[in-house]
């Protein structure tokens, strides 16, 4: 039986949450570029949804494939809070999030993704980065495919490294911003 040897490094690697033995490679931390990809990666995947609804594709493959892919349901929890939720507010399993973006096993749903929509950008207020998480704050833009009308919506966003390295989402919370004359 090989015996792990730790170092003064690899101690401090551990109580980083680096590492959990010395010998194992060690997980590198969350980076502002990961996550400014992870925003990309999402808006693109809600674009890519519309299209192939638009153009009667598989469009519930493309929306499976993006939940699956981009959010961390099959990790742990998953706190999801859509813009567009009332009567069911919270998403916390992933096929009550792909029934908000496609519609489905909710009865509120109108598929958001299905809208179409033309672009989706992001303008971070500001971007925290720990050990092994990562937030994002601010608002996002999506461009009605029909129109070019930009709808303005705030978003909080959570990430953790997936066991595959890639960024998951852990917590999504998106809302209208505040109109005092309703």
């Amino acid at each position: 039986m090989k015996k792990a040897i730790l170092t003064t490094t690899s101690l401090l690697f551990l109580l980083a949450g680096n590492a959990t033995y010395a010998g194992e490679s060690a997980v590198s931390p969350i980076t502002e570029a990961e996550v400014l990809k992870a925003q990309k990666t999402w808006g693109d995947g809600i674009v890519a949804i519309g299209n192939a609804f638009t153009n009667k594709e598989d469009y519930k493959a493309i929306a499976a494939n993006h939940v699956d892919t981009l959010y961390g349901y099959d990790e742990g929890t998953v706190l999801f809070k859509p813009t567009k939720a009332a009567a069911q507010q919270f998403r916390l399993s992933e096929s009550d999030a792909l029934s908000y973006f496609v519609s489905g096993v909710v009865p509120e749903d109108n598929g958001f993704a299905l809208k179409p929509w033309s672009a989706v950008r992001f303008e971070n207020a500001g971007i925290i980065i720990d050990a092994d998480s990562a937030v994002a704050m601010g608002n996002y833009f999506f461009t009605d495919a029909n129109t070019g009308t930009e709808a303005k919506v705030e978003f909080t966003f959570g990430y953790v490294r997936g066991e595959d390295g890639q960024l998951l989402i852990n917590v999504h919370h998106s809302s209208f911003p505040f109109n005092p004359s309703k």
